[in-house]
């Protein structure tokens, strides 16, 4: 059974769990298999627990990993809030791919696509917050806030003017009209879409992408095993400067305030390391096969000791 989703850097994640232990591989954003197939075949000794908050991509996954059904157990929810809950021990491999998938990108229903009909973004289509409601109901200082935040938007005063103007007439209801919207404020440029990041910013808010991302990087730091590796892929530098900082924390031997004469801590505290400098991205093959993995970067971190010894 194909998956209507690529999965990027799948060879990077594969080659990223080389070496580790027994145990189970948890793939927080299970979406439809892509990479939870690949590391079942090729690491046998690991088990698999697999979490996503969308219900469609789940049911496709289950038949999917059929052939795996011993090693496998699927969760339904956001991987902030089962990762913490879990009781399979040890963890020894950890993924998260924090992209949208081409399915929800590419079905118009759900709200993700410029030209789609309807307003949606929601990752987990029974939330009870979507685009919708940002859009048509957010104060303008709101909308302007997520703009800026979260799309990194220079015009984001100037765009949230627009649409509380627009939707003073009359509600914005597909992703249509407000790309329309936007591409009148925005100028095209460059290889983006004008409603990229407006999009982006929005959808972000919808899903609470980033608090997720915390969140989960909490977790791990407070259950992290010995001899772990994660993985994390991401597709912005949001994301990407939330994994980047949080794993130079870990990886810091000396917690002493940086002010400080002299070391007093005794530079024993690096829950482990980085496997790599930079973060790494797309080959050029892939990128001719999938030029939706142009912005992807993964990162992956070991970790020495176990949370307890910590």
């Amino acid at each position: 059974m194909e998956s209507p989703h690529i999965p990027v850097l799948l060879n990077e994640v594969l080659e990223s769990f080389s070496g580790v232990p027994e145990g189970y591989f948890v793939d927080c954003t299970l979406g439809y298999a892509g990479h939870s197939s690949e590391v079942l075949k090729r690491y046998p000794h690991l088990k698999h627990i697999g979490i996503d908050r969308d219900s469609e991509a789940l049911a496709f996954s289950e038949e999917r990993l059929k052939s795996f059904a011993r090693r496998s157990t699927l969760y339904k929810g956001t991987f902030a809030t089962v990762l913490p809950t879990l009781e399979e021990e040890p963890i020894t491999a950890l993924l998260a791919d924090f992209g949208v998938s081409s399915l929800q990108l590419d079905k118009k229903e759900r709200g993700f696509s410029f030209e789609s009909e309807t307003l949606d973004m929601r990752m987990d289509a029974s939330a009870p917050l979507s685009a919708y409601e940002v859009v048509n109901t957010y104060s303008k200082e709101k909308l302007e806030y997520i703009f800026d935040m979260y799309g990194e938007i220079r015009a984001y005063r100037k765009l949230a003017s627009a649409i509380v103007n627009a939707r003073a007439k009359a509600p914005i209801g597909s992703a249509r009209a407000l790309s329309d919207i936007i591409r009148q404020v925005i100028s095209p440029g460059g290889k983006l879409h004008p409603a990229t990041l407006p999009f982006q910013a929005i959808r972000i808010e919808v899903n609470d992408e980033l608090g997720e991302i915390e969140r989960l990087l909490d977790t791990i730091e407070a259950t992290h095993y010995a001899g772990e590796v994660v993985s994390l892929i991401t597709f912005h530098s949001l994301e990407d400067r939330l994994v980047k900082n949080r794993f130079r924390e870990w990886s810091a031997a000396c917690i002493c305030d940086p002010h400080a004469i002299r070391c007093t801590c005794g530079k024993n505290h690096a829950l482990g390391k980085p496997l790599s400098r930079k973060p790494v991205t797309a080959s050029r093959e892939e990128l001719k096969r999938n030029p939706r993995s142009r912005s992807a970067k993964l990162r992956s971190f070991r970790f020495e000791n176990g949370s307890s010894d910590a």
